[in-house]
């Protein structure tokens, strides 16, 4: 055999190999291809009384009986993700004692099938899911058929695994999730748990939703309110921890300050006077006017800072992921104080 010799074709990969699990037992009509399966040979597996059946266009169980949810979370994925050139000698399956899991371009599961497996124990079990979401870019060309539901994003995220299965971040999942609810008690439930939980600030999830453009909808935005209660409140309970474990000094909580007989300063979520330093949870929801509220807490800034007062912004994020930090900056203000002029006298009275 010379250079110029053209190579024989590869031997199909025998499907003895194939794993069973879900992510095996599900495969494209690519990947069996590669396993010397034609698509007139996958069809007539699939023909009543046969072992196999097709699941969605192009994707194919090699048993019978109904799908395990796994099976159907990776048949969308696989129905939903963009076929990628199979290098020469790779298998398009892995086997099953190999290292490698399957990969799905652009597309992730989101939706309630994401938050199930996040863990949300106000989302659905899987098995009762008639269709799954699974999100791509805006300019694919797919449709929704069977089991999966195609979502559209002009801009993917960077997905999260669950459970071994790429899922779209939760505020962007819990978006999609209720975009198609009606009950306002399910939308409640679900933002509560992703605050409750730990799964996401209050301001990110807003923000998605205000993107989604389901803001104007009166159960989501009562939804939202309460939201925005219940994760100012955990970050109230977090700031009050902060001065505690770290033990700063303790200071005047929840307090409005005015001039002495003059106009009211704004309120601070604690105070220490003799310092002259404040710290303000920025709990801002990011809205249409976002901006407009913006402006007001620089002024409110400018204002106390032109009165002496040092004022520390601390965002939920910040003192759930950097307590200590946070606790550092209040502290080195606090130490800073004797070097500057003394504040100007203000009344401190309760909010």
């Amino acid at each position: 055999m010379n250079h110029n010799t053209p190579l024989p074709p590869a031997a199909p990969r025998p499907l003895r190999h194939l794993s069973p699990d879900g992510r095996h037992r599900v495969l494209t009509a690519a990947q069996l291809r590669s396993h010397g399966v034609s698509g007139a040979e996958a069809t007539e597996q699939c023909r009543p009384g046969g072992p196999w059946q097709q699941l969605l266009p192009g994707v194919f169980l090699l048993h019978q009986g109904p799908p395990t949810s796994e099976e159907r979370l990776h048949a969308v994925l696989l129905y939903a993700a963009r076929e990628q050139p199979e290098p020469a000698g790779v298998p398009a399956q892995p086997d099953a004692d190999g290292p490698h899991r399957p990969t799905y371009r652009e597309a992730m599961i989101t939706g309630l099938a994401a938050l199930t497996l996040y863990g949300f124990t106000s989302a659905p079990a899987l098995s009762s899911l008639e269709r799954i979401d699974v999100l791509v870019p805006r300019l694919r060309r797919l449709r929704s058929t069977g089991c999966a539901h195609v979502v559209r994003t002009p801009s993917l995220p960077v997905p999260e695994q669950a459970t071994g299965v790429p899922v779209a971040p939760v505020p962007r999942a819990l978006a999609d999730a209720v975009a198609e609810l009606t009950d306002a008690g399910a939308v409640r439930r679900l933002l509560s748990e992703a605050v409750r939980g730990g799964h996401c600030e209050p301001a990110a999830l807003v923000r998605e939703l205000n993107d989604a453009k389901l803001l104007g909808r009166p159960h989501v935005v009562d939804a939202v309110d309460s939201l925005l209660a219940e994760g100012r409140a955990i970050a109230e309970d977090r700031l009050y921890r902060m001065v505690v474990e770290y033990g700063l000094p303790d200071p005047v909580w929840n307090v409005d300050l005015r001039l002495p007989g003059g106009p009211h300063l704004g309120g601070l979520d604690a105070y220490w006077p003799e310092q002259a330093v404040a710290v303000e949870l920025d709990t801002r929801a990011p809205r249409q006017d976002d901006d407009a509220l913006w402006s007001e807490y620089a002024r409110k800034r400018e204002h106390l800072e032109r009165l002496g007062i040092t004022v520390v912004y601390i965002t939920p994020k910040k003192l759930r992921d950097a307590m200590e930090q946070q606790a550092a900056v209040v502290r080195t203000a606090l130490m800073a104080a004797g070097d500057r002029e003394p504040a100007a006298q203000v009344v401190v009275l309760p909010r």
